[in-house]
């Protein structure tokens, strides 16, 4: 076999290789028209290679980031350098549709792409070459993952019952403000409320309906909340609520108006309305309380107070 053949058939054999591998394979030259297109690129773009063979990339694909893509092409050209574009930092740069059965949630292909400088025998970069890995497969069990682990993260901190703060979480909520008035001294209020006569709810119409009456406190309760107060189930029938910036004073305004939604907001369930009221205790940070436990059991004071002097009713704690 002649060298010349030999040297033939490699080329065949290459771009044989070219033509079927599992990636897409653009080479550009410098005014980005296109000079390879490979069977991958035309698979997917239903273009083929001599209809786009020295056509503009940016021209025959509109919907490409071309500031964008073209500021990171010149870069390569310039430092002689590769880059690289993740899937995490831009989905896709070629938009195609994705038609793997066992991806079949996501609607276009995920793709990491590396940008190569191709140099002549004289060393110049005189042309680019793009190669598109189709990562649908990574990038969908990876976003899964961070969904079922931002779900698991969201469930370890919430209350199934009532959709608020579980009572680890809410102390957590609460030492950290706890800790923001040691630290700036803002204003930060502290109010525990629960429900009275409970026990007469739960024996009078079973467990059941006292559980319709948690979620129908906690839902008056949301619709009260701004956005940076931290409410949370403490426990059975008992709530808490962290009030960033606020005075006791405020605390007490924002305490009456919930204390008389609920009185004046009956639970209606199978033809059965249930009336109940709630107590509340308030205690802002004083300067005398040393941690957090000490804050709560004031304000747990100011709620029994509430209770042995008649219920359905606010009161803020006062030092004796």
């Amino acid at each position: 076999m002649s060298h010349d053949q030999s040297a033939m058939n490699e080329l065949h054999w290459l771009i044989d290789m070219v033509q079927t591998i599992e990636v897409g394979l653009v080479v550009l030259d410098k005014n980005f028209n296109i000079q390879l297109w490979n069977g991958f690129m035309e698979n997917h773009s239903g273009v083929s290679p001599n209809s786009i063979k020295d056509k503009n990339l940016f021209e025959q694909f509109d919907d490409l980031p071309s500031t964008w893509l073209k500021q990171k092409m010149e870069s390569v050209f310039l430092l002689k350098n590769r880059a690289f574009i993740s899937w995490e930092q831009r989905p896709y740069i070629f938009k195609f549709k994705n038609y793997r059965p066992i991806t079949g949630r996501a609607d276009f292909m995920y793709q990491n792409v590396t940008l190569l400088p191709l140099s002549s025998l004289t060393g110049q970069i005189t042309h680019i070459s793009m190669i598109v890995y189709d990562v649908t497969d990574v990038a969908i069990n990876r976003l899964q993952l961070k969904g079922a682990n931002e779900r698991l993260e969201y469930l370890s901190q919430t209350d199934g019952l009532t959709q608020l703060h579980n009572r680890r979480h809410w102390q957590q909520c609460m030492q950290r403000e706890f800790d923001r008035h040691a630290r700036y001294g803002d204003e930060t209020s502290l109010v525990m409320f629960d429900i009275d006569d409970f026990k007469k709810v739960n024996d009078n119409y079973g467990h059941t309906i006292g559980d319709k009456v948690i979620q129908h406190i906690s839902h008056l309760l949301k619709q009260s909340l701004r956005e940076t107060d931290c409410a949370g189930r403490y426990g059975g029938e008992e709530f808490s609520v962290v009030l960033a910036k606020t005075s006791a004073t405020d605390a007490l305004q924002f305490a009456e108006r919930l204390r008389k939604k609920i009185e004046e907001t009956a639970l209606v369930y199978e033809d059965q309305t249930i009336n109940v009221t709630v107590s509340i205790g308030i205690c802002d940070i004083q300067d005398e309380l040393e941690n957090s436990g000490q804050w709560l059991n004031c304000a747990d004071e100011a709620l029994y107070t509430a209770k042995d002097t008649g219920r359905n009713k606010c009161v803020i704690y006062k030092q004796k």
